[in-house]
């Protein structure tokens, strides 16, 4: 990743902390926490039962005998709160941290709760229809991370953040240019194909951002302007 997010100087105008960020984070983390712990036959069950298999969705396809076989329109929620390793919920939870708080900010506790699980849905959702006859199961929160970047850049695109580029040289971006390369990133890797062994699920992240960036015109408070100037640039 040539970029990675650490910070951004956006106060929040509306809500004294951003308490279903911090909760969404608990949430995750408790869930990998308890997945790493639990044995190897546990672990598969827990993603063929919970993550997001497009067979399943689309062609009522079932699970082996011995593995719970939950509601596949259920998985389009469940799928959100699995991830597949250390890097998978690190980089995740960051991005969920460094852009949640304003995005709630905009739409509130309850209503920034009910977008995150939507933009999910609608995620794994695009990624299940490129490919419905798939029996790869997909995890994580990338599809939630997407749409809150999708509102993030229609609300505050000129916000400065903080990002390491290629890991090392710390640079200060507008919001626009450093979400702008993610996905850009995303879109060429989903249209021409990401190297051999990648398995990011990249119409994921492109369907959660466009759903995002839909979603926020309608979830947002109704004084909240979109293409906002922060009221602290950086530095000041």
């Amino acid at each position: 990743m040539p970029l990675i997010p650490l910070h951004d100087r956006n106060p929040l105008l509306y809500v004294r902390y951003h308490y279903v960020t911090l909760g969404l984070i608990v949430a995750c983390t408790v869930v990998f926490l308890g997945d790493i712990g639990a044995s190897s036959r546990e672990q598969v069950g827990n993603v063929l039962s919970y993550g997001l298999i497009p067979v399943r969705l689309f062609e009522d396809a079932q699970l082996p005998p011995g593995f719970v076989d939950v509601n596949p329109l259920f998985t389009l929620i469940s799928y959100q709160f699995i991830h597949g390793g250390w890097s998978h919920i690190i980089f995740n939870m960051l991005f969920l941290w460094v852009f949640g708080d304003n995005v709630e900010d905009a739409m509130g506790h309850g209503r920034f709760l009910v977008f995150f699980l939507l933009c999910g849905a609608i995620a794994g959702f695009v990624h299940a229809a490129v490919d419905p006859g798939s029996n790869l199961p997909t995890v994580g929160a990338s599809g939630s991370v997407s749409g809150i970047l999708g509102a993030y850049v229609m609300l505050h695109p000129r916000a400065r953040i903080l990002v390491l580029a290629f890991s090392v040289i710390p640079l200060r971006l507008p919001a626009l240019l450093a979400i702008g390369t993610w996905f850009a990133q995303d879109i060429l890797k989903a249209a021409f194909g990401a190297p051999p062994g990648n398995n990011v699920a990249f119409w994921a992240h492109i369907g959660g951002a466009v759903a995002g960036a839909v979603l926020i015109t309608v979830f947002r408070r109704p004084e909240v302007k979109l293409f906002h100037q922060p009221p602290t640039p950086w530095g000041r």
